[in-house]
């Protein structure tokens, strides 16, 4: 980074960096044990590969719905209640799955971890918006923070293997523990510093669902881009839970240590290529890099259809490919939401934002299905062809409207002023 990032993240108020910090802490300890829990059901109840699929899948399709509803709620009550909220959910889950014995226990720890995420995604990175006013700052803090996400998980799975850890249940509990300290972080930088309070106290009590929803439907780029990213996930998402079934099916050799691997492959090239790629495309529009991310990703998932089962450099070299797409990606989606959204409603895109997980949980159940009923491959031929509909979408935008927000916003007020003088007066 050049001495102009520097001197930007140097300027980032203690509350960013409490989210910056946790969201390592969390990522890391997560990654440490995670991607084996496809492993987990599969050695411990002897599941099949779409019941584990549907399992995976099911846990977060609530919690996609839920956030959008989180979002719309941190911007009319504020961001400190829903992230706290947020974070002691994520605490109950963790702690949850580390002592977890039968399947429905299980099954209720990983719908609580898919709630809490969703809880806590939206108000967080609206939070960011709200304390850096300006853009390019904010912009870096949105891909600083999804840089710290990865460096955790490049660490997580090697601390994991070091210590013994991969695989087993009980290290779930050192990620509820970093839970329970970001919980503890963020009251005290609400509480103690300037501004925590002022973020404490903003919040906007004219938004409300159903006039966030009217927005919305007005602002046809928006959704087209929600319904882009979400095949967009879809497709990504096969490279965790459906590419370990395909594997552990496969019987490919040195399993454990391939999964392991790939996952160091896929976060060290982003820690190590995020902001190079970034300072590369710095004169790129965000669509115009989300293009780029797109065909890096096709030819990702060409390599996994065409890729042998044992060829363990093979599987590698293609993770290394989908990560490629994902560096330019990932950070560039968010940038994208923080462009699109208006300040009062900042939140509440974000929330929108959690339908991406949709495309996130219905893949281990699709990919699943076409694993059992199909092959591997033939899973990652379909992702390929999928991704020439997400380019075309993303073409599509080109020709769409977005709503005059002065206007909407004086509408909007009318509506509540109307509504108050219509609702009975108390005697």
């Amino acid at each position: 980074m050049d001495r102009q990032w520097w001197q930007r993240l140097h300027s980032f108020p203690p509350l960013i960096w409490i989210i910056l910090i946790g969201s390592f802490f969390g990522r890391g300890t997560y990654f440490m044990v995670w991607p084996f829990l496809a492993i987990l059901l599969y050695e411990k109840f002897q599941l099949g590969a779409a019941e584990i699929g549907l399992i995976l899948s099911a846990s977060a399709v609530g919690a996609a719905l839920l956030g959008f509803y989180v979002g719309s709620l941190s911007d009319r009550y504020g961001r400190r209640n829903v992230l706290l909220v947020g974070t002691a959910i994520n605490f109950f889950a963790f702690a949850l799955l580390a002592v977890a014995q039968t399947l429905p226990v299980f099954i209720l720890a990983m719908t609580f971890c898919s709630i809490g995420r969703a809880i806590w995604e939206p108000p967080a990175s609206a939070l960011i918006g709200d304390l850096i006013p300006d853009k390019q700052s904010r912009e870096l803090a949105l891909q600083f923070r999804y840089f710290l996400i990865n460096v955790g998980a490049a660490l997580g799975p090697i601390v994991g293997v070091w210590a013994g850890l991969s695989a087993q249940q009980s290290t779930f509990g050192l990620t509820a523990f970093s839970y329970l300290l970001l919980s503890l972080a963020f009251l005290w930088g609400f509480a103690h510093t300037e501004a925590g309070r002022q973020a404490h106290k903003r919040r906007d009590a004219t938004v409300t669902l159903r006039n966030t929803l009217a927005v919305l439907r007005k602002d046809q780029v928006f959704l087209v881009v929600i319904i882009a990213n979400v095949l967009t996930l879809f497709i990504y998402a096969h490279m965790d839970s459906s590419l370990v079934q395909y594997l552990t099916r496969a019987e490919a050799p040195r399993l454990v240590e391939l999964i392991s691997s790939m996952i160091l492959v896929n976060a060290t090239t982003i820690v190590l290529l995020q902001f190079p790629l970034l300072q590369m495309m710095r004169d790129i529009d965000v669509n115009g890099r989300i293009v780029i991310g797109l065909a890096v990703l096709a030819l990702g998932q060409l390599w996994f259809a065409l890729n042998p089962v044992d060829w363990f450099a093979g599987w590698l070299g293609a993770t290394f490919v989908v990560s490629l797409a994902e560096a330019v990606l990932f950070p560039t989606m968010s940038v994208q939401i923080d462009r699109l959204a208006p300040d009062h409603l900042r939140g509440s895109y974000f929330g929108a934002s959690s339908f991406y997980s949709l495309g996130w949980s219905v893949a281990p159940l699709v990919g699943g299905i076409v694993i059992e009923w199909w092959s591997g491959a033939t899973l990652y031929w379909m992702m390929f062809g999928l991704c020439g509909l997400v380019f075309a979408l993303y073409r599509l935008t080109d020709s769409l409207s977005r709503p005059q927000w002065q206007v909407l916003e004086e509408a909007v007020n009318v509506e509540v002023v109307r509504l108050e003088t219509e609702s009975p007066q108390p005697q």
